[in-house]
């Protein structure tokens, strides 16, 4: 079936899952599966026994993942982290469709994760496809005033050459920084979290695999749905967990 939604917004089932009253078990659910990661127990095995064990929806399951990490992940996640200040002059590589579709599911209110080593995720589930939403020029735009803001020299976009429409997207980022003599590049790869992974100059994603092999990293999506998208609806799903690990 095409994707005919116009949004990033929520999942129709989402008001329920991630309600008020359930926050506290989804906080608990995190808590509990970064603890057992911490131990070295497989996020797998891990992940269903505490999902059995809360008694969560399959898209709570995803949410209590995307938000959890080991004591050791998190821990290494801030010592690598870069503050506003090092943005200053400096090139910056972007995971393009990971900061955009984040930024769009803000924009259309979609709940935004977040989680244990401090990072934005959301809950939008794109697999190799990805869809132009009404947000998406706007979350481009954002972007682009976030770096302008942080005085970032060049932003280097980086794609999914494999997800459909990347393309068009990139397309759509070179057009956005015309408008606004931004200088940026925008590039396809077939593999763009090895590129990342393996960069020495300073990336922007939240994606995990890539933050625990990356020498340095800005929090780039929570900088700009912080200060550009006010009434995002952040679920502050790593609270508990965090503050255990400390």
């Amino acid at each position: 079936m095409p994707d005919s939604r116009k949004h990033r917004g929520q999942h129709p089932s989402d008001a329920k899952l991630f309600s008020k009253s359930q926050m506290p078990k989804l906080q608990q659910a995190v808590k509990d599966l970064s603890w057992l990661l911490s131990r070295g127990y497989s996020e797998k095995s891990s992940l269903k026994l505490v999902g059995d064990r809360y008694r969560l929806q399959s898209r709570q399951r995803l949410a209590v993942a995307r938000s959890s990490c080991s004591r050791q992940a998190a821990s290494r996640r801030r010592l690598h982290t870069l503050p506003e200040e090092a943005m200053k002059g400096a090139i910056l590589y972007i995971d393009g469709f990971n900061l955009l579709i984040t930024i769009e599911s803000a924009l259309s209110g979609g709940f935004i994760l977040e989680g244990v080593d401090g990072c934005y995720r959301d809950i939008a589930s794109i697999h190799g496809s990805y869809k132009r939403v009404m947000e998406t020029v706007e979350a481009i735009s954002l972007s682009g005033k976030a770096l302008e803001e942080l005085e970032v020299r060049q932003a280097i976009w980086c794609l999914d050459r494999p997800v459909s429409n990347s393309g068009r997207l990139k397309q759509m980022i070179l057009e956005v920084a015309g408008e606004n003599n931004w200088d940026w590049e925008a590039a396809l790869y077939y593999n763009p979290d090895n590129l990342l992974a393996g960069q020495p100059a300073p990336i922007a994603s939240s994606d995990s695999v890539i933050l625990d092999a990356t020498a340095q990293w800005f929090n780039l999506g929570c900088y700009v749905v912080s200060k550009y998208v006010p009434d995002a609806l952040i679920l502050p799903m790593g609270q508990l967990a965090r503050g255990a690990s400390h």
